[in-house]
């Protein structure tokens, strides 16, 4: 095992691999054991997540991957959000993640690799009904995927994006653990069905570098999918290589050093990831929410508009300079470029003071008023916000009036971190938002009090069933 420290290794499972140690406190983790701070958080992220996936429906990336499964999926007990048709759990969990992850809105969190780890809350949901279970396992297996999704995200130094590769590849880790505890495999299951799941879905950083296209949000819904479709597959005796993570030829030997792999099992069930993670409050990448927190500041403070602004000079971090201002990104063409697109985003505070998922249609994008703004937009990366990072997602704006004056707002982190998140209010209100068009006011009442009792739940399938589209 590769490690940045002299510590001694984890313990290790039965055979010897950290696969098995993660396999073995997933297969014995009950719902009793999760502080009831998780469990709250487990109810927020799922309002949050269903919320965005009832926004996502809408949406023509998710019209067209509809369209594919219902071809391909076949009859099965698991619903589809905004649909309601039954369907396989392969492909409930593919639609459904790619409903909430669509319009890039669900949660977040950065260590040394970013993630959004409810993109695999719809495979606790599909492996859910396929078991005919309840409320309790479905906080269960979003506490899991949380958990793991992040630990993974805190294990390489540098993180994997900063290699070349996407966080995608670290879902495949996480998916198959939730998927398979859902549906009560041994631990040794689940170990097999980490190693089929993540042996086969590596996702290369391209999808979110310069021209950025609908597989930008896809590269995760697809790694929950994979790790649905292993924990099937490991339930019937298939096997995968169980030294898929320090093993030869396993995570650390290809993606290379530096690794701190005691990060993945120590103080399991002692403290709860989710209670770190981050919700958005932009439907945005997760780097431009700082700046826009900023300038939103800037501009209500001092009851600017654009037309009163020379530039906006951003100070942040290399990798948001490099990833979310190269070219492409002054001229954004697709929603999928304009909100990966700091100057864009910005332009879109400065023009409507406001950004939201009404600030991404087309018409939007191709507003002249919005566009007139991007030029003003300069990102630099500063050496010394560098340092801080990633335990602050320090920026400093600077807006320069047209009369002159200088105007400056350092964040170190934006709305919706777990320093400033988002109360349960706003969380209903942004489920409000993003649920209007296609639940009923009825509706969302009741999908509200059965998540916010989601432990009274005998079976997840009365969950989705108030997830159809009758608005």
């Amino acid at each position: 095992m590769t490690s940045t420290k002299d510590a001694a290794p984890p313990a290790a499972g039965k055979n010897g691999t950290i696969t098995r140690t993660m396999s073995e406190w997933a297969a014995a983790l009950e719902y009793d054991a999760i502080a009831a701070d998780a469990v709250h958080q487990a109810k927020r992220y799922l309002l949050d997540s269903v919320g965005c996936a009832l926004g996502g429906f809408l949406q023509h990336d998710a019209k067209i991957a509809l369209e594919v499964l219902d071809e391909i999926g076949g009859d099965g007990p698991c619903g589809i959000i905004g649909t309601g048709k039954r369907t396989d759990a392969v492909s409930a969990s593919l639609a459904n993640a790619l409903m909430v992850r669509v319009m890039d809105y669900n949660d977040i969190y950065w260590k040394q690799d970013p993630s959004h780890p409810t993109d695999i809350l719809p495979a606790a949901i599909a492996m859910c009904e396929r078991a005919g279970t309840g409320g309790k396992e479905l906080i269960l297996g979003i506490v899991l995927g949380h958990e793991f999704e992040m630990r993974l995200c805190e294990a390489a130094f540098p993180g994997i994006r900063e290699r070349g590769w996407h966080h995608a590849t670290l879902t495949a880790f996480a998916s198959p653990i939730v998927a398979g505890r859902a549906i009560r495999l041994s631990a040794e299951q689940i170990q097999h069905a980490i190693g089929i799941s993540a042996s086969r879905h590596a996702t290369l950083g391209a999808v979110t570098a310069g021209k950025l296209t609908m597989m930008k949000n896809t590269v995760d819904p697809m790694a929950t999918q994979s790790g649905v479709l292993a924990a099937l597959l490991a339930e019937k005796g298939y096997t995968g290589p169980e030294h898929v993570i320090d093993g030869k030829e396993g995570l650390v030997h290809c993606f290379g050093p530096s690794w701190n792999l005691e990060v993945l099992v120590d103080g399991l069930g002692e403290s709860w990831r989710i209670n770190q993670c981050g919700m958005k409050a932009f439907p945005t990448e997760a780097l431009t929410h700082t700046p826009i927190s900023a300038v939103l500041t800037l501009m209500e403070a001092h009851d600017l508009h654009h037309e009163n602004v020379e530039r906006v000079h951003i100070r942040s971090l290399a990798r948001a300079a490099d990833i979310l201002a190269d070219p492409s990104k002054y001229d954004p063409r697709s929603k999928e470029t304009a909100d990966h697109s700091l100057p864009y985003v910005i332009a879109a505070a400065l023009a409507d003071r406001q950004v939201t998922p009404a600030q991404f249609t087309q018409e939007k994008i191709m507003d002249p008023t919005i566009r007139a703004q991007l030029e003003k937009v300069v990102v630099v990366a500063d050496p010394e916000i560098e340092k801080v990072f990633p335990a602050l997602q320090r920026v400093v704006v600077t807006i320069t009036t047209k009369d002159g004056r200088e105007l400056v707002q350092q964040l170190d982190y934006p709305m919706g971190d777990p320093r400033n998140p988002l109360s349960d209010q706003a969380v209903e209100e942004k489920f409000d938002a993003l649920a209007g068009p296609v639940l009923s006011s009825g509706r969302r009442a009741k999908v509200k009090e059965t998540i916010w009792n989601l432990e009274k739940l005998g079976d997840v399938k009365e969950l989705t069933a108030l997830l159809v589209q009758d608005a």
